[in-house]
């Protein structure tokens, strides 16, 4: 999925356009859902089109976070460890998408060109990440 796909503008009535994961309603999703972060990089929370408490997203251009995301398995990209959650670093071209490593359900967070180092964002999803069920695959 390109990051554009997942970006509005905020002058638009119908919010930033995104698609519900496929295991949105997943348990693990709901709790981890309850900690978004009220904030990102200063960046308030804005509409999502359509909306679902499994998905949020902040500012303009709007970084967007997904839970119920396939998990990855072994793979080439980078792969990095932020407060104990190990993320899947994939480039886009319109900026950068990493998922957790090693949770099941997984999330995914676009991070939009610009916005670097993109993954010195990545703290904030740490209690959403947590409250994830662990597979046991860590970076290495």
């Amino acid at each position: 999925m390109a990051l554009l796909a997942a970006t509005g503008c905020s002058a638009c009535s119908r919010g930033v356009q995104v698609s519900i994961p496929v295991r949105a309603s997943d348990t693990a999703c709901t709790t981890a859902a309850a900690a978004w972060p009220g904030s990102v990089s200063g960046r308030s929370v804005v509409t999502t089109d359509p909306v679902s408490s499994a998905v949020r997203a902040w500012g303009d251009p709007a970084i967007v976070a997904r839970c119920g995301v396939d998990p990855p398995g072994p793979t080439k990209d980078d792969c990095l460890t932020v407060n104990g959650v190990d993320w899947v670093a994939t480039p886009l071209s319109d900026g950068t998408r990493f998922v957790t490593y090693g949770r099941d359900p997984a999330i995914e967070v676009l991070i939009p060109r610009g916005d670097q180092p993109e993954g010195s964002l990545l703290p904030v999803f740490t209690a959403s990440a947590d409250a994830l069920p662990t597979t046991g695959r860590h970076c290495s």
